[in-house]
């Protein structure tokens, strides 16, 4: 580790997963879900963007809540499937950005947090 605190293969297990909803309350409620889920450490919820694309041979432009998921590898495949069942779009983005380098303390709580452990203390809290 260096004296600044990071790790390189720290961060190695910890991922960023992005969506992005329709509106607020959708974002509100993917979030809720996650996290009570123990899916993911923690989500950022942000500001409306625009977004343009390409859906179904036309070019498209929407307003949309992009929603920032720090969750582990090891997760993945249920953050998606959660994701999945409470989207209401038909082929929503979800995205997985793994990270090169962070601060150790913070990527050793973020993988604590989605851990097996996590859910037995919130089981028995």
């Amino acid at each position: 580790m260096s004296e600044n605190g990071t790790d390189k293969q720290a961060g190695s297990d910890v991922i960023v997963v992005m969506t992005n909803l329709p509106d607020a309350q959708s974002a509100a409620s993917l979030s809720r879900s996650v996290l009570q889920a123990r899916l993911a450490a923690c989500v950022n919820r942000l500001g409306p963007c625009q977004s343009e694309y390409w859906w179904q041979g036309g070019l498209e432009q929407a307003e949309e809540w992009p929603v920032l998921i720090k969750t582990t590898r090891a997760r993945y495949a249920e953050l998606e499937a959660l994701i999945l069942a409470a989207h209401p779009y038909d082929v929503p983005e979800i995205v997985a950005m793994p990270l090169v380098a962070g601060f150790a303390p913070y990527l050793a709580w973020a993988a604590g947090e989605t851990g097996a452990g996590a859910n037995m203390e919130e089981d028995n809290g």
